[in-house]
């Protein structure tokens, strides 16, 4: 028995970022284990708090009381052993606290207490079915098919049968009562989703990936070449070996295709798993998986974190795209978590897109992890053609309409012959921003230093804090009336096309639109079923999605991401473009792409317009290896802010002085600030930001992150600072 417990507390302050070592009583001592929710007494008033066992240890603890373990929460572990070390790994690569990691691998509502959902069913018992007089054999024989889903009232109420019949069955013991836990989401049933013939290139690619000695496969395949279909037939392969698999994709947008493809497959035990489901639901798909229930889980990138038994697979699709980092701590990198899974447990990774990231694609290059190549669209149906419209010479011939003369008379072509249409904006709203003309002043938010966008609805909002007030029609500044919205959403490109096409059914997919639960589902099953002629939508409808009779799609501002102040911007405007042309002529009819640009000229326009993904690879990876940008070094973007602009100025005035001296004895690293971040305030709080860039090892990025930690203890309160490896923006 094990004397010690190394126990991490349950709570945010730096202080206590670390283990801390508790006596285990000899009446616990052949219950506790690792990975146990436990009750330890904590600070000077002894209060009970939750901690989480990380270790448990002989060595004996001198000079110093140690307290005890008071209770155990739950029995059975919530981690396992390699929870422990995939929590290690995230501390030590995204500088993230022990708590940020045991809450990314435990959901919140198993540590709100969330419990099973009950429900008394009725089932067979312990007779066969030919001892059952023929006036019961109809009630016998429906539950024997139907086990374990009615309850006695369903029975009744729902299915017309006789409560004297039922009643009779479970008195002689042909029926019988239990308790059945009820799943709270995942049940709806699917239709047959017919395992398809490989083509060429697809039996090609599954041989390559089951014959590589790499645990990491890129699968790069263009847009309509059946990634999905060989996802599928590796994971029944899986399956077939009692391995789990979780399927990850970049929105939640893509889950109701994805969920209909994989359960119509592989039936009802297919768990579902992202940030929209309830407490409850999410309590239901974990311990479903922890219990070995579900072999398969499709998910957003916290799908990745479930308690499966026994993992054989992780397929990561569009792996390119940058919902796979987050946003909070842990700032993880979903691929790099996959690929440190995968050691631990002996997994396979594949990667797959369209357009890999550069950084992954000269892994592949590298001969770092395996290259397999999906070069043709199934039945070899042609790439739809791309044409670039110069919208500067649309204004020069008086066309002022968000649409071009080349797109509009498309869009109208296609609506007369009954085909699909969608239209890309990476910008919801109604317009982006509001101004006076007479004196140039722009509506910002108060709490934000960001311009508020206008919706139809009257109101102005703020899509970086929510704050939303109603437009006022007079200039705050000069009380001039001639205050104008000026540029374009997604909610005023529905009402554009509706004054053009007025007998279009329209549909429009983008964060207003999505926020009630289901709403990706139902939209993308009435665009589906032709209940929507024209699909708007931002980039949430710009990946994997497969509709047949989509034969146009319009890229509306194709310079939008170009203007992202980030080294990536060309590479996320190539990979944007040559997505969204992808949703057109997935089906027998062939599809045309219009892509509206005020800079047609630009390289990255260009590539994609000729699928040519190795041009733009070439030149993009030379301008990152001069730039020494990723995969060629590092970027540590240090981030702080405060309601207090003086002092924040002077913390991280003072902070760039403490973090420089530690960046002075190393070599090839460059620091650049501290300035105020581009967006410079939010939520009224000021923002200011220090950069490094280079070659920052995992140790000098300890150091900084020790040092932050240290100058922070004392300003806490007044300051929040973060700290981000490789971030996703610079704004």
């Amino acid at each position: 028995m094990k004397k010690y417990a190394e126990i991490v507390i349950n709570n945010d302050a730096l202080d206590i970022d670390k283990p801390f070592t508790y006596k285990i009583p000899e009446e616990l001592g052949d219950k506790i284990k690792e990975g146990q929710w436990v009750k330890v007494p904590f600070g000077i008033k002894n209060s009970l708090v939750d901690g989480f066992i990380m270790a448990l240890k002989d060595d004996e603890v001198e000079g110093i009381r140690i307290k005890s373990i008071k209770l155990i929460v739950k029995e059975e572990p919530l981690l396992d052993s390699d929870d422990l070390k995939l929590i290690e790994f995230l501390k030590e690569n995204y500088l993230c606290r022990y708590i940020d990691g045991i809450r990314l691998l435990i959901p919140q509502g198993v540590l709100k207490g969330a419990k099973n959902k009950f429900k008394l069913v009725v089932s067979t018992g312990i007779f066969p079915p030919a001892e059952i007089e023929e006036k019961y054999k109809d009630i016998f024989d429906f539950i024997r098919d139907n086990e374990g889903k009615y309850n006695k009232s369903e029975l009744i109420k729902e299915k017309g049968f006789s409560s004297y019949k039922i009643n009779k069955l479970i008195k002689e013991e042909y029926l019988k009562v239990s308790e059945e836990i009820v799943y709270r989401y995942n049940i709806k049933e699917y239709i047959d989703y017919k395992e398809k013939e490989l083509t060429v290139d697809q039996k090609s690619a599954l041989d390559e990936i089951r014959n590589s000695n790499k645990n990491i496969v890129l699968l790069k395949g263009v847009t309509g070449s059946g990634k999905t279909e060989v996802y599928m037939q590796l994971v029944k392969e899986a399956i077939s070996q009692n391995k789990s698999c979780v399927v990850l994709v970049p929105e939640i947008s893509l889950t109701p295709q994805m969920i209909e493809r994989f359960k119509g497959r592989f039936g009802r035990e297919v768990a579902v798993f992202h940030s929209k489901l309830s407490d409850g639901e999410k309590y239901d798909e974990w311990y479903r998986v922890k219990s070995g229930k579900a072999k398969l889980v499709i998910g957003a990138r916290s799908a990745l974190f479930l308690p499966f038994v026994n993992l054989g697979l992780i397929i990561i699709d569009e792996e390119h795209e940058n919902t796979y980092k987050s946003e909070q701590s842990p700032r993880y990198v979903t691929r790099e978590v996959a690929e440190y899974i995968s050691t631990l447990k002996g997994a396979k990774v594949i990667l797959g897109s369209a357009t890999p990231s550069i950084e992954t694609y000269y892994r592949a290059l590298s001969s770092e992890i395996q290259l397999v190549e999906l070069n043709n669209r199934v039945d070899n149906k042609p790439m739809p053609n791309m044409d670039i419209v110069d919208m500067r010479e649309e204004l020069k011939e008086g066309n002022i309409s968000m649409f071009s003369r080349k797109l509009y008379h498309e869009m109208k072509e296609a609506l007369s012959r009954k085909e699909q249409i969608i239209l890309f904006l990476n910008r919801r709203g109604f317009s982006t921003f509001v101004s006076c003309r007479a004196c140039g002043y722009v509506f910002k938010c108060p709490k934000c230093d960001i311009s508020m966008t206008f919706h139809k609805n009257g109101y102005l909002a703020c899509h970086y804090c929510g704050y939303g007030e109603p437009q006022s029609k007079i200039c705050p500044k000069c009380k001039s009336k001639y205050v104008k919205h000026f540029g374009a959403g997604t909610e005023r490109v529905e009402e554009e096309v509706k004054k053009y096409f007025k007998d279009a059914k329209v549909l429009r997919m983008d964060m207003d639109t999505t926020r009630n639960k289901n709403s990706h589902e139902s939209i993308y099953n009435s665009f589906k079923n032709g209940d929507g002629d024209i699909l708007i939508g931002t980039q949430m409808i710009s990946k994997g999605l497969d509709f047949e009779n989509v034969t146009l799609v319009g890229i509306l501002a194709a310079d939008m991401s170009l203007n992202i102040p980030d080294y990536r911007s060309a590479e996320r405007t190539f990979q944007i473009v040559t997505q969204v042309a992808g949703r057109a002529g997935r089906g027998e009819k062939k599809g045309k792409v219009i892509i509206q640009s005020y800079s047609p000229d630009h390289y990255s326009l260009n590539y994609a317009k000729n699928y040519d993904y190795d041009g733009f690879y070439n030149d993009e990876f030379t301008t990152r290896g001069l730039m020494y940008y990723p995969p060629f070094g590092k970027i540590l973007l240090v981030n702080a802010s405060s309601k207090n602009e003086v002092s924040l100025k002077n913390f991280m005035n003072n902070l760039r002085d403490e973090l420089g001296f530690i960046a002075k004895d190393e070599d090839n690293i460059e620091i650049l600030g501290p300035v105020p971040c581009i967006i410079s305030k939010i939520k009224d709080n000021f923002r200011w930001q220090i950069i490094f860039k280079g070659d920052l090892s995992l140790d000098f990025c300890k150091k900084i992150k020790d040092k932050l930690y240290q100058l922070n203890k004392n300003v806490y309160n007044e300051i929040k600072v973060y700290i981000d490896i490789n971030p996703n923006n610079l704004t």
